[in-house]
Order: C-alpha cells, then structure tokens, then sequence
C-alpha cells in the first residue's frame, strides 16, 4: 500500500509540472502572439484579395486551403528552422528580425505610396484582373500565391515569437512556437472566413428576413463590409509600419546600438506627462514615423533589384 501511494505522489507531481509547463507555455505563445499584432492585421486584410472573382461556393474551401498551407508553413518549415537557430545560431535572431522589419516597412510605405500617387497596375496580382477562362487553373495560382505570401509573414511571425519566448528549454520554446503557429492560423483565416461571408449573410437576412428591422440588418451588413476592408487596409498598414519600425528599433539595440531606442524613450518619458498610455502613444508615434521613411528609401530597392531577382527566381504563377 505505501508503495501505491508513493507512486500516486509522484504521478501527482508529474502532473503538478505539467500543468505549469502547460500554463508557462500558454502565457508564453499569448505574449508572442500579441507581438505579431501588426503582421496578423495586415494578412487578415489582404487575403480576401485572393478570392476575389470566385462562385461563393468556393470561397471557404479556399480559406481552408489557404490556412492549411500556412499551418504547414509555420509547423514543418519554419519550427525546426527557428528552433535550430536557437540552439546553434541565435545571434541570427536580431538580424532577421531587422530583415523582417524591412519587409513590413517596405510593404507599409508602398501601399501609402500607390494611394498618394495611383497608377495602373498590370501585374495581375489578386486583384481580380486574370483571365478566369479555367477558374480551376486561376484557383490553384491564387491558393498558391497567398501560400508563399503567407510563408514570408509566418517567418516575420515565428521570429518575433521566438525572441520573447523566455526558456531556455528547447521542447518549450518548441511547444510554445506550435501553439503561437496554430493560434495565429486560426485567428487570420478564422476571421477571413467571417469577413468573407458576411456579404452573404448580410444578403440571405436582406431576402429571407420576415421583419423590416432584420433586412434593414441584412443591407447593413451588405453595405458595411467594403467599409471594414478600407478599414482593415488602414489599420494593417499603419501597424505595419508601426510593428516594423519597433522591431528594427530593438533589433539594434539588441545587436548593441541603443542610441535610436534610449532617444525614442527619453522623448517619450519628457513629453508623456507621467502617463504610460501617452508615453507608449508616442513611442509607437515615433516608432510609426522612423518605418515609414526606412519604407520609403526601401521601395526604389525592391522595385528596381529584389522584385525583378525575385520574379527571374521564382516561377512563373507562383
């Protein structure tokens, strides 16, 4: 009997560690994930492009395709690759951060760019422009299209995660990298999905609804979804540029130069009244202003060397 009770000990303790190891990994993958804040805005807002000129029958087990494809981003390519640079190699960490902050700056400023000066676009990116003669052919192109979009802002997601994930303990950091790739997933195209059929529920209520006040709902909702993507648009763009410039800010500051943060603090700390809601506003401010300019000397860049380098690399349709 002592024996059995010695034993039902030690499985009570194993639990006991288990269940902190689960919450440590919870808290852990809730902090990474409010850090990819900016990433995860701007990919909610840009996906609907990508079933743009589809049957409605065919937007969701696109989403599902979509999503799947940046699970297997996230899961088989990007873990291992952040976990070994972990262990091996985690002075690469600030420099790709600083990369992936370019990248989001880049894509910032560029979009305020095509709206302060408009042009043709003849790219035939998802904009719903393509020769939809085999819809089949044009589905599989999209799917994946945004499959390699994904792939590039997973990295940026799955980097950022792994640099505030605080263990050292390699099956946790991996554990917490899987639960951020799979909360993240779910959330985008989790909320894709809904954006993407609200016309529709809001056209079934329009139709279908027996009192004045639920088709006035339904032609609501009909009416108000262009504005959220407008809104989704901005919001992702200004958090891109934002997110962007605090992470080439504190990737300096990590690989040694703490000029730009320390001066961004100080400022903050001088002109935001004691109050941390005014001094984050501004950090985030100044934060906002240095990506948008690092943004802007990064266009002539990727429009004149990465774009064509990438589109001679890449296949044709990719």
């Amino acid at each position: 009997m002592s024996g059995l009770l010695a034993l039902l000990d030690d499985v009570a303790a194993i639990a006991k560690v288990a269940a902190a190891s689960v919450d440590d990994i919870g808290a852990a993958a809730a902090k990474a994930g409010s850090k990819t804040a900016g990433v995860l805005i701007d990919d909610a807002a840009v996906t609907p492009k990508y079933l743009q000129g589809f049957e409605p029958a065919r937007e969701l087990p696109i989403i599902w395709r979509i999503a799947r494809g940046s699970l297997i981003n996230k899961l088989v390519f990007l873990l291992p690759a952040a976990l070994l640079m972990s262990s091996f190699a985690p002075w690469l960490i600030p420099p790709l951060l600083i990369l992936g902050g370019s990248y989001l700056c880049f894509e910032g400023a560029e979009k305020i760019a095509h709206v302060v000066m408009p042009h043709d676009d003849h790219s035939g990116g998802p904009d719903g422009s393509h020769d939809v003669a085999d819809p089949l052919h044009l589905e599989e192109e999209k799917v994946k299209g945004a499959i390699k979009t994904d792939f590039i802002l997973s990295a940026e997601i799955m980097t950022i995660a792994l640099s505030v994930i605080e263990v050292d303990n390699i099956w946790m950091q991996g554990a917490t990298l899987a639960l951020v790739g799979i909360m993240v997933t779910l959330a985008v195209y989790g909320a894709v999905a809904v954006i993407v059929k609200m016309d529709d529920v809001g056209l079934w209520l329009s139709k279908v609804g027996r009192l004045g006040l639920t088709r006035a709902l339904g032609r609501g909702i009909v009416k108000f979804m262009p504005w959220l993507l407008k809104g989704l648009t901005v919001v992702g763009t200004a958090a891109m540029l934002w997110v962007g410039g605090s992470i080439i800010v504190h990737s300096v500051a990590q690989m040694g130069w703490h000029v730009p943060e320390d001066a961004i603090h100080d400022v903050a700390v001088a002109y935001g009244a004691g109050q941390p809601f005014f001094e984050w506003g501004i950090t985030a401010g100044i934060d906002f202003v240095l990506g948008l300019i690092w943004g802007l000397i990064l266009i002539p860049v990727g429009v004149k060397i990465v774009g064509p380098i990438w589109s001679a690399v890449m296949p044709k349709g990719a």
